[in-house]
């Protein structure tokens, strides 16, 4: 039986976007479904999760920040955000709320399709799809298991999203080496993507604050003009 084919969601409420992704994602062998609205999309989701969510933040009735928020509240769904706004603080502010990436209208359709691609060859161990990484990678109380996409902390799993994970499975292979943005942008996406240093802030900063969640508040140090690299993963001392 040949591999399952991977559905993603388009949430706009412009029908012509919408086609236009239809069309380029379908082209590439990915299965697509529509919604119009935020609210149609969380019934799309509820009824058949997609692989990914390609979802337009300006949106009646619910927009595309509240959706995010719903739906990480539900689990680690990967989500691309489509904006309007040429304004850094709305594409941060995704990011921040668990977004895996963004892409800015007017868009070329292919920088979708290599967006979501790229986000989906990620998220294929979940699918059991990707199979050869590195066993457990352990420091201090830090424990992660790339093949199941799994992060724990004294034991307890911490739920991250993919690209969460991915920066900080970055940060654990090479636990001496200092990454600057660039190259950890390169690990993500491979070289040539247009992502800001913003963007990797935001994710670091998510990472920190649900490891403090549990009491892990050195997973990932900052080496100022340099770039990041994970932390003695200790915790708090008593």
């Amino acid at each position: 039986m040949g591999r399952m084919q991977r559905t993603i969601l388009i949430v706009d409420d412009d029908p012509h976007i919408r086609q236009l992704l239809v069309f380029a994602l379908a082209k590439a062998g990915l299965e697509t479904r529509e919604a119009a609205d935020g609210e149609a999309a969380l019934a799309a989701v509820a009824e058949r999760a997609p692989d990914l969510v390609v979802l337009d933040i300006n949106m009646p009735r619910l927009d595309g920040l509240e959706v995010c928020r719903r739906l990480r509240a539900q689990g680690d769904l990967p989500i691309l955000f489509l904006s309007s706004r040429d304004d850094e603080i709305d594409r941060v502010l995704g990011i921040e709320l668990g977004a895996d990436d963004y892409v800015v209208k007017p868009f070329s359709p292919r920088e979708v399709v290599a967006r979501v691609q790229a986000i989906l060859r990620r998220t294929g161990a979940k699918a059991g799809e990707v199979t050869g990484l590195d066993g457990t990678i352990s420091r201090g109380r830090l424990s992660l298991d790339p093949e199941a996409w799994s992060a724990r902390w004294s034991g307890a799993e911490v739920s991250l999203t993919v690209t969460e994970f991915t920066i900080l499975r970055t940060l654990a292979t090479t636990p001496t080496k200092v990454f600057s943005r660039d190259a950890i942008i390169d690990r993500l996406r491979g070289p040539g993507f247009a992502v800001t240093d913003r963007t990797i802030d935001s994710h670091v900063r998510n990472l920190r604050g649900k490891f403090a969640g549990v009491g892990g508040h050195d997973v990932i140090e900052t080496r100022a003009g340099i770039g990041y690299r994970l932390g003695a993963c200790v915790g708090a001392q008593a």
